[in-house]
């Protein structure tokens, strides 16, 4: 039996995939799931938008040295770029009591 959970629109804000996929996120998650022989496979168009997305099994593992360096750059921008609203997004977490 599948139940549906309610969210409030301010715990979840839709992005598009071409977003997770310019913040590196898309390389990250599928450097995980090659260990188990899948991939979220992203088709892109000629002005580089996606135009499909969806799971994938595939044959190979890893990424080359060049693919590598370039996810991370991406996924440090990313947290560069973002840092003030992923430090937001924590400040209203009520479960951690630490500082």
């Amino acid at each position: 039996m599948r139940r549906r959970v309610a969210m409030s629109k301010q715990m979840v804000t839709k992005q598009s995939w071409d977003t997770f996929r310019k913040s590196g996120l898309l390389f990250y998650v599928n450097m995980i799931l090659h260990v188990f022989g899948w991939s979220i496979v992203v088709e892109i168009d000629n002005d580089n938008k996606v135009t499909s997305c969806f799971p994938a099994r595939v044959k190979y593992r890893g990424f080359s040295d060049d693919v590598q360096d370039r996810g991370y750059k991406k996924i440090t921008n990313y947290m560069k770029n973002n840092i003030n609203s992923l430090r937001d997004d924590m400040d209203g977490d009520s479960n951690d009591k630490s500082e």
